[in-house]
């Protein structure tokens, strides 16, 4: 399958410099860039059945976690924000189990597709993770599944809705929350997140849209999926040096394995 097979070129010109500028000047302005149906459908069906192919292999997990992604902090009182308790439930299957024509890894390691991220991420280059699960990875969320409110340690995140779940399950976040670098942690504005008195964001994906999330600062969460439907959802992880692997402590807790 090639590049043309994959990506709506005609909706989505993404070797074009006025439509690169485009698409970076929105994500730039909201911090999220939506992309409904880039990836065909015929593409989305044959990654569906790449991950059937491999659903024995689907390595599962339910942790608590707070929503720094770090360990508590004995500083704090275990009901301070800092170490509130979040779940997280999901499975995943690895990049090492992907077929070697599969239409995620073709998108993944296309050329005009990567340099459309560099562009849009105002990164001066991308590349794979050095360790062999962590590039591309299939995410599969059961019902009563969710993915719990939580800021990402990476400055970017780009995810491919492979199966929406029928009811539940939406993307939700909150903008700005901390500022990570200025060692801004946003306790107040967490607590009243966690306890729902703040309006989120929300973006419900179908099949097929690609989505550009800027989540170190924004926190965010996958709502629990309430259908029977199971949903579905490509990561594809790059890292803007070479020869980065996710370190083994993260890779057992979320793959189970180190290689």
């Amino acid at each position: 399958m090639q590049i043309e097979d994959i990506v709506d070129l005609a909706t989505y010109p993404i070797g074009d410099d006025a439509y690169r500028a485009q698409a970076k000047a929105e994500f730039d302005k909201t911090g999220a860039l939506v992309m409904p149906q880039f990836v065909t459908q015929t593409a989305i069906a044959a990654i569906y059945a790449e991950g059937l192919a491999n659903a024995d292999k689907v390595f599962s997990k339910t942790e608590e976690h707070t929503v720094y992604l770090s360990a508590p902090d004995p500083a704090f009182a275990a009901d301070h924000p800092r170490n509130r308790k979040v779940v997280s439930s999901k499975g995943c299957i690895t990049d090492d189990l992907m077929p070697g024509d599969s239409a995620l890894r073709t998108l993944y390691n296309d050329p005009v597709f990567r340099s459309f991220l560099c562009v849009v991420l105002g990164e001066e280059a991308l590349y794979e993770y050095a360790d062999p699960l962590s590039s591309v990875n299939l995410h599969f969320a059961e019902t009563g599944q969710e993915l719990g409110w939580h800021f990402d340690n990476s400055s970017f995140a780009i995810t491919l809705m492979v199966q929406p779940p029928e009811t539940g399950g939406q993307f939700e976040y909150v903008r700005d929350v901390r500022d990570a670098d200025a060692g801004e942690m946003g306790f107040a504005a967490v607590d009243d997140i966690l306890d729902g008195r703040t309006e989120v964001s929300e973006i419900i994906a179908d099949a097929g849209t690609l989505v550009f999330f800027r989540g170190r600062n924004s926190i965010h969460r996958v709502a629990p999926n309430e259908g029977e439907r199971t949903r579905v959802l490509a990561v594809l992880a790059y890292n803007t040096e070479p020869g980065i692997s996710l370190s083994e402590e993260a890779r057992m807790t979320f793959y189970g394995r180190i290689r």
